[in-house]
C-alpha cells in the first residue's frame, strides 16, 4: 500500500474531532441553568417548539428542510388542535455533533427538542446539568411514549434511576448477513460452506481457479474497514461462553458497538485476518474504504466472491448493487448465507441495542411539557404509521396489517416520505406492531423479487445474535477517550491485518499497548467498576 492512504487509516484523532471533545467538556455552562423564561408564543398565540431535524441535503424540488409534506402533516394533527407552533431547525447530518454543541452551548437559543446517536454526548450532557429529567414529564403527559417505547428501550435513557432521554425504538435489532456468488459456487460444483473452515476452502478455490473469469481484479472476500465488513468475523471467533470476568473487558462502547478488543479470542480474528490478507483472499486496499463505495463497485462488477453486509442493503433499490451486478454479470447470483462459526458452532454476532436516537430536552427549555407532549402524539393513534409509510394506495398497500411499499408510487408520493425516518425520530426503521410485522415491514421495503432472500438475510441477521451491555450509569472515560479510540481500533485492525505473517504478534501486541496506554484501561478499570456495582445490586 502506498504511504498516503495508509497514513490516511491510520492516523489520529483529527482536530476538528478533538476541538468537539475538547469543546464537550465545558459545553453546557450556557445551558444548565434551572431558570427558564416562559417562551415564546407565535403571531397566534401559540407556543412555539423548536424541533431539531437532520438535514441531508437532499430535499425534492418545492420542498425545503422546514416545509414539507411532514411538518404540514405535523402542524395540522398536533399543532393547530393544540396551539403549538412547531418550528423545525436543520442541523446538516454531516457534522451534527459539532453543530449540536454550538446549540447546546447558545442557551436560549438550543431547541427545545435536540437528539443524537452518540451515547457518549448524552451522557455528558446529562452529567453537566444540561438536561431536563423527564422522569414525572414522562408519567403525566407521555403515557402512548411509554407504552410504545416500554422499559427496556427506555432503560437506555436512564441515569441512575431518572430519565434524561428518551431513545428512539429501533424496529429490526438484526445487524449482519453473509453473501456468496452462488454462480461461483455452481460453476466449481461447491457445496455452501457452513463453517469458517469451509469458507476458507471456498475462498481458496475462487482464487485459484477464478469461476467468474475476473482475471487480475479477482477479490474472493470483500473487505472495508467499516463494521458491517469486519464484525462479522472477528466476533466469531470471541470465545463462548463469557464469564463475568470476561464481560468486563468490553472496554469500548460507541453508539450500538461493544468492541471485543480484549475478548479472549478477539487476537485469533485478526490473525485469521492477517492470514487471509497474505494469501491475498481479501480486498487489498480495504483500510481505505471507510465509506464502502469501493466494496460495492466491486461487487457490482463481478469481482468479489463473499462478503458480509448489514442485512438486506443488497437489495434496496436506493443501493442498486444487486441490480447492478446482475446487469453487469449475465447470470451472477448472490445468495445470503451464514458461515462464521464459533467454538460452540454457533453463528454469533452482535446485535443493534434496542435504542436508536438518543431525544433529549435541554434544561434551558422552557417547553418541556409541549415536547413531551409532541412526542406522545407522534406515539398516539396512526401518527407515527402514516409519517412512516405515507398515503395508503398512493404510497403503500396493506397486505396482513404489513405496509408493502408501491413500485410503481408517482414522484410526488415518493417525495412526500423523502426525510420520514428524520421527521418520525421516535422510531429507527418502519415499526408496525410485533417484531414479526416489523421484520416483514422491513423487508417488504424490497423490490419483490428480492424479498425471498432478503427475508433470509433478516433471519440471519438474528441468528445466535450478541446483545450490547447496557450501563446504569455514565462511563466517564468513554466520553473523554472514545473518540480517539475508535482511530486508534481501526489502527489495530489494519495494521495487524496488513501485518507480513511472522511480525503479527509484535505487531499486534504493539497496537494493543498504544490502545490501553490511550484510553482504552481507563475505560476498562471504569467500566469493570460499574459491571461489578451493576451486578452486586
Amino acid at each position: 500500500m502506498k504511504k498516503g492512504p495508509n497514513q490516511k487509516m491510520v492516523k489520529g484523532v483529527t482536530s476538528s474531532m478533538l476541538a468537539i471533545v475538547l469543546a464537550g467538556i465545558t459545553i453546557l455552562a450556557g445551558c444548565s441553568s434551572n431558570e427558564s423564561s416562559s417562551g415564546a408564543t407565535s403571531a397566534d398565540g401559540s407556543s412555539i417548539l423548536k424541533v431539531e431535524v437532520f438535514d441531508r441535503g437532499n430535499s425534492p424540488s418545492g420542498y425545503t428542510i422546514s416545509d414539507n409534506y411532514m411538518t404540514k402533516l405535523v402542524d395540522e394533527r398536533f399543532g393547530k388542535p393544540n396551539k403549538i407552533d412547531v418550528q423545525y431547525v436543520p442541523v446538516p447530518r454531516s457534522d451534527e455533533l459539532q453543530k449540536l454543541n454550538v446549540l447546546m452551548a447558545s442557551g436560549g437559543d438550543v431547541p427545545d427538542i435536540v437528539f443524537t446517536y452518540d451515547q457518549g454526548t448524552f451522557n455528558r450532557y446529562a452529567e453537566q446539568g444540561g438536561l431536563t429529567d423527564l422522569t414525572d414529564l414522562l408519567n403525566q403527559y407521555g403515557p402512548n411514549l411509554k407504552k410504545f417505547l416500554g422499559d427496556d428501550t427506555l432503560a437506555y435513557g436512564q441515569i441512575e434511576g431518572k430519565q434524561f432521554a428518551i431513545p428512539g425504538k429501533r424496529s429490526v435489532l438484526g445487524k449482519y448477513a453473509s453473501y456468496i456468488r452462488q454462480d461461483w459456487l455452481d460453476e466449481l460444483k461447491l457445496p455452501m460452506p457452513q463453517t469458517t473452515d469451509e469458507l476458507y476452502t471456498t475462498l481458496k478455490a475462487f482464487k485459484e481457479k477464478d469461476p467468474g473469469k475476473v482475471g487480475s481484479g479477482l477479490i474472493p472476500f470483500g473487505m472495508t474497514i467499516a463494521p458491517a465488513q469486519y464484525d462479522p468475523l472477528l466476533w466469531s471467533f470471541v470465545q463462548q461462553p463469557l464469564t463475568d470476568e470476561q464481560k468486563y473487558t468490553l472496554t469500548q462502547k460507541l453508539g450500538s458497538s461493544d468492541y471485543p478488543t480484549l475478548l479472549p479470542g478477539f487476537k485469533e480474528g485478526l490473525q485469521f485476518m492477517n492470514k487471509l490478507y497474505n494469501e491475498k483472499l481479501i480486498s487489498t486496499d480495504f483500510g481505505l474504504d471507510e465509506d464502502k463505495k469501493q466494496l460495492w463497485q466491486d461487487v457490482q462488477n463481478g469481482k468479489v466472491g463473499f462478503y458480509t453486509e448489514d442485512a438486506g442493503e443488497l437489495y434496496f433499490t436506493y443501493n442498486g448493487t444487486y441490480k447492478n451486478l446482475k446487469t453487469n454479470v449475465k447470470g451472477a447470483e448472490l445468495t445470503p448465507t451464514d458461515v462464521f462459526t464459533n467454538n460452540e458452532g454457533k453463528h454469533a454476532k452482535p446485535e443493534y441495542a434496542s435504542n436508536g436516537l438518543y431525544i433529549m430536552i435541554p434544561k434551558s427549555s422552557p417547553r418541556a411539557v409541549e415536547a413531551i407532549k409532541y412526542l406522545d402524539w407522534m406515539a398516539s393513534d396512526k401518527n407515527l404509521f402514516d409519517m412512516q409509510n405515507g398515503v395508503e394506495g398512493e404510497n403503500y398497500t396493506l397486505k396482513d396489517g404489513v405496509p408493502v411499499a408501491k413500485e410503481d408510487a408517482t414522484e410526488e408520493a415518493t417525495n412526500r416520505l423523502y426525510n420520514y425516518g428524520d421527521m418520525a425520530i421516535i422510531a429507527n426503521g418502519k415499526i408496525v406492531g410485533t417484531e414479526e410485522q416489523n421484520n416483514d415491514a422491513y423487508i417488504m421495503q424490497t423490490p419483490e423479487e428480492y424479498q425471498a432472500a432478503m427475508r433470509k438475510s433478516v433471519e440471519i441477521s438474528n441468528t445466535d445474535t450478541i446483545p450490547p451491555v447496557n450501563f446504569s450509569v455514565p462511563i466517564k472515560a468513554e466520553a473523554k477517550y472514545g473518540s480517539g479510540l475508535q482511530d486508534k481500533y481501526n489502527q489495530l485492525i489494519v495494521k495487524a491485518t496488513m501485518a507480513p505473517t511472522a511480525q503479527f504478534d509484535t505487531v499486534y501486541d504493539s497496537l494493543l499497548k498504544d490502545y490501553m496506554s490511550s484510553g482504552g484501561q481507563a475505560i476498562l478499570d471504569e467500566r469493570t467498576k460499574v459491571f461489578q456495582e451493576q451486578g452486586a445490586k
